[in-house]
């Protein structure tokens, strides 16, 4: 691939905690892709490898922020809403004089951005970063970068519409004689998502690549494009005569350029292709039995899966525990969000008796979220992980994993459990991603993903699909859960449980599957279960044989 076609994957990802971003970067770091992640920080003061701590004025909790000591160059400064924070992960050829190079074409970008926004702003070869009013100088964009192994990491904070407040409990980049400023306090009233989209362009000009610009719920407002066009969907088509906008969800799926007027019907008749038989024959009632036996709960039944007769006629069934309540409401998902009950400290013995009893030799367990749980629920896959593996020790488990919030020490617990394979569905395209899921976070999924394949375990994740996305945002997801190093991939078809959930916007065929599978082939995956009924669990233990060597299997 020549450099001019090279793409550039620009992401607006809306609020991101600063953790996750950094994890998040680091695994992109490690491809040889070309990624801009565009996004705003929780209020956060980081400090770099030069900082001195005489420059951290108050002790940052008192102003409701966190204090974070990072690899990049620089001193300290701040994060926070409405300061656009941009991470360039490019090539940089190595040799003299790269570093100053790769920093005076961020702030060339800067410039001509601002530019763009009719702000006249400068660099200050004795100050970094970029300023406005050479007579009173104020600094608009910080820049502290890391170049290592030929790779950009961090990157520039712009500052759109920033509390400038919070700069004054420290000495920014250890600068003290001179001001900071804002796009907002200069005059100029920018919607940061559109800043975003504009860095988004100058960027791939600068670095002669194609953009791809994808962004949160598909709002990009960036004026006249004309050097380039934005991969964005248009959100502008939506019926004006959608009047079913009575739930929240409906109203979120709207402003992410859904039209749900135009959804399928419940009533409708399906394909023949989303057609499963009904077969309670002996070996379902078997199972059905056992799990009563044991009051155990499968998602297989709490979320209406249609396979449920294949895989227990097939005695493979995922066991959710934690409970059976959500304190999250999916819109895709039929699981129950009712105030959840204690936790059952008694569940893994009895989920590890029931794999014994039903001889399995790979094992999934799932679980609700528990955010009302200081671990997220984490502790409840170790002790279940670790209770199989008392009975015995040879069966192989998944576990498919919420976020636990992107603690970085529950996941680590989990992690240290070391199951088979680590799941973790990002379950739609980066736009839908807030008027699906609004609990979830396209950026935490993938840094949890991320941390998982750092900690040297099997990764994989889900997409459904029907739900209003485009198939070429289908494969953008897929690309960028490959590019964190997830190897087993599922994609099957939404069907709407309940006219209170979000519509089916249609029907992918099958043939579009198949393109699916053979894109994901393309990119890496070692399994790609693609297929109208294909879920998180289908086929498990298949997608986990297949890591040793590259199976794509289409369901």
């Amino acid at each position: 691939m020549t450099k001019s076609e090279k793409k550039l994957h620009s992401r607006w990802l809306g609020s991101v905690r600063y953790s996750d971003a950094s994890e998040l970067q680091h695994a992109l770091h490690r491809t040889d892709h070309a990624y801009l992640l565009l996004l705003e920080h929780p209020n956060v003061y980081t400090l770099g490898v030069r900082t001195s701590l005489d420059h951290v004025l108050v002790d940052p909790n008192e102003v409701g922020a966190e204090m974070v000591w990072t690899d990049r160059g620089g001193d300290v400064t701040f994060h926070g809403p409405g300061q656009l924070v941009g991470y360039p992960i490019l090539d940089v050829p190595i040799g003299p004089g790269a570093v100053p190079t790769f920093v005076h074409r961020l702030e060339k970008v800067l410039i001509d951005v601002l530019a763009d926004f009719s702000i006249d702003a400068y660099t200050d070869p004795e100050y970094p970063g970029v300023w406005v009013d050479q007579s009173a100088p104020r600094k608009i964009a910080a820049i502290g970068v890391k170049i290592t192994k030929g790779r950009s990491m961090h990157g520039f904070a712009l500052n759109v519409a920033t509390d400038l407040s919070m700069f004054s409990h420290i000495i920014p980049c250890g600068i003290s004689d001179r001001g900071v400023t804002s796009m907002h306090a200069e005059g100029v009233d920018a919607d940061i998502v559109g800043v975003a989209a504009r860095v988004a362009l100058r960027m791939a000009d600068a670095w002669n690549l194609v953009l791809e610009h994808r962004a949160l719920n598909g709002t990009v407002q960036a004026g006249d494009m004309t050097s380039q066009t934005l991969v964005t969907t248009d959100v502008a088509h939506v019926s004006t005569q959608v009047t079913d906008v009575a739930s929240s969800l409906n109203r979120r799926l709207i402003r992410a350029g859904v039209d749900t007027g135009s959804g399928l019907r419940i009533r409708d008749r399906k394909p023949e292709w989303m057609k499963r038989k009904v077969a309670m024959g002996e070996e379902y009632r078997s199972l059905k039995g056992l799990l009563r036996r044991f009051s155990l709960t499968t998602v297989c039944e709490e979320a209406g899966c249609p396979n449920i007769f294949e895989c227990w006629a097939d005695g493979t069934a995922t066991f959710m525990i934690n409970g059976e309540r959500c304190t999250r409401a999916c819109g895709f998902c039929l699981v129950d969000t009712s105030k959840p009950l204690p936790i059952d400290q008694d569940e893994a013995r009895r989920v590890a008796e029931a794999v014994t009893e039903m001889g399995l030799r790979f094992a999934v367990i799932t679980a609700v979220a528990r955010d009302d749980l200081l671990d997220g629920g984490a502790s409840g896959f170790v002790r279940t992980m670790e209770a199989i593996r008392s009975l015995d020790p040879s069966v192989g488990i998944e576990v498919l994993i919420p976020d636990c919030k992107g603690d970085v020490d529950a996941l680590e617990s989990i992690f240290s459990a070391r199951p088979d394979v680590l799941n973790h569905n990002i379950e739609t395209p980066l736009r839908l991603q807030k008027a699906v899921r609004p609990s979830a976070s396209y950026a935490r999924s993938l840094s949890v993903l991320a941390r998982a394949k750092g900690a040297g375990l099997v990764t994989k994740s889900g997409i459904i699909v029907g739900l209003g996305e485009e198939i070429d945002e289908v494969f953008e997801t897929m690309a960028d859960l490959r590019a964190v190093g997830v190897e087993i991939l599922t994609v099957g078809q939404y069907l709407r449980p309940t006219s209170r959930h979000a519509p089916v916007m249609r029907y992918y065929q099958p043939e579009e599957f198949e393109r699916i599978r053979d894109f994901g082939s393309s990119l890496g995956f070692r399994h790609v279960e693609a297929g109208p009924m294909a879920r998180s669990s289908y086929h498990a233990r298949q997608g986990s044989e297949s890591v040793e060597g590259v199976l794509v299997s289409l369901s």
